[in-house]
């Protein structure tokens, strides 16, 4: 009987530790945790916890043709916002992860619709990498999504800036 009570008194800490640690088994979870927890950072505006989110060498790209930023250029374009307490807020309505089929299993990519107050609906797209045993945003894109029958309007638009741009 001693013998079974030294065992479990040496295994109870271990178990506790592994059950406050837990990270979900299935990997869609986990990613999907992963990008729930991207967009509340974002709206609460907790630059440490967002930019936790993502790999070092991650890629940001946002809607103007001009915003393809690394992660440190991301930072110190979002960190001023973030210290005056202003974020951004996209909740999603609709996700679909696809996990690569190689033996690792450590890359996946995503698609999501969001609808923001702002913006109505966006889309965002990236690449999770799983990293240490937590999946982490690689490239997250933002875009907005235009219907088929506006497109030509919209396009005919960002064409006449462009131009009016370069004639600058």
């Amino acid at each position: 009987m001693r013998i079974l009570i030294l065992i479990l008194a040496l295994l109870a800490p271990a178990a506790l530790a592994q059950s406050a640690v837990a990270q979900p088994t299935d990997p869609v979870t986990a990613i999907n945790e992963t990008l729930d927890a991207v967009h509340d950072a974002a709206a609460k505006a907790d630059g440490s916890r967002y930019f936790a989110l993502y790999t070092d060498d991650a890629i940001y790209i946002g809607t103007d043709a001009a915003e393809r930023w690394t992660l440190a250029e991301f930072r110190a374009f979002a960190e001023p916002y973030f210290a005056k307490g202003k974020g951004w807020t996209y909740h999603p309505r609709e996700r679909h992860v696809v996990i690569a089929d190689i033996p690792c299993r450590c890359i996946a990519w995503f698609d999501e619709l969001l609808d923001s107050e702002s913006y109505g609906t966006s889309r965002g797209t990236g690449v999770l990498v799983l990293s240490d045993g937590r999946w982490k945003v690689a490239q997250y894109a933002l875009t907005f999504p235009i219907p088929n029958d506006l497109a030509h309007g919209f396009t005919d638009q960002i064409k006449a800036f462009e131009a009016k741009a370069k004639a600058k």
